[in-house]
């Protein structure tokens, strides 16, 4: 008999299989192995017709028992179980664990067919002859930025315009730590605790010690305001009891 086009079904994969009639169910079960991932002891067949009825590829003696012996044919499903406890199921879907391919730097460098070849080909990003002019006019603007605010060390200030983020500027300059940003931070020491740090970030240190008191925020100098921004004092306005 001619092989027999069938799907073949389980909980990890779905895919179109000839399955040859003359194979006992012992012979189909080694088959369906590296299809299924399932081990031949633990799987259990079943053939789903066209009047959807469910029929159990099983025989007592499954090495002399042949799938012509079942109604096969053309495109029939032939779902593939998994009787292991869950536990003991490895887990397919998780990708954590599989070793990564990372393609070498020079390897990728001489690749025709990548981004980074279509960036060099459109003169983008690193391969713009014009790039270094126009990150130093963005470090430039931010110059003139914290110029323009009289933003500098040891002014008060406040964040966002947020009264209840009032603080002290305690760093002004680069973190390298933060990338992609062109240009200096402003490092505030917040009044109240209510900030991302405690003066560090990213194993730097930039003022004061280690805290478990995050009362530091490093954001860009058009967030900050400086000026008579003292400490608010929320017991200044009750009436004496």
């Amino acid at each position: 008999m001619a092989d027999v086009p069938m799907y073949v079904v389980s909980d990890y994969s779905s895919s179109e299989r000839r399955i040859t009639p003359s194979w006992s169910i012992g012979q189909l079960k080694t088959k369906l192995e590296p299809i299924t991932g399932i081990p031949p002891s633990c799987q259990r067949i079943s053939l789903r017709t066209a009047s959807s009825e469910s029929i159990p590829v099983e025989a007592v003696d499954e090495e002399n028992t042949f799938m012509q012996s079942f109604p096969i044919y053309a495109y029939a499903e032939l779902h593939v179980v998994d009787t292991r406890p869950a536990g003991a199921r490895p887990n397919f879907s998780n990708a954590a664990s599989v070793e990564k391919y990372v393609m070498p730097e020079d390897e990728y460098e001489k690749k025709s067919d990548s981004v980074l070849a279509w960036k060099r080909a459109q003169k983008l990003g690193r391969f713009d002859p014009k790039a270094p002019s126009h990150e130093q006019a963005k470090i430039a603007a931010n110059a003139q930025e914290i110029q323009t605010r009289g933003i500098a060390v040891g002014k008060r200030c406040r964040v966002g315009g947020d009264d209840n983020r009032r603080g002290e500027i305690k760093y002004v300059g680069d973190v390298n730590e933060i990338p992609g940003a062109l240009g200096a931070w402003v490092g505030v020491e917040l009044d109240e605790p209510v900030g991302k740090n405690d003066g560090s970030i990213g194993g730097t240190r930039y003022w004061g010690q280690e805290s478990e008191i995050k009362r530091g925020v490093f954001v860009r100098p058009e967030r900050v305001e400086a000026g008579d921004f003292p400490i608010v004092d929320d017991l200044e306005d009750m009436e004496e009891i």
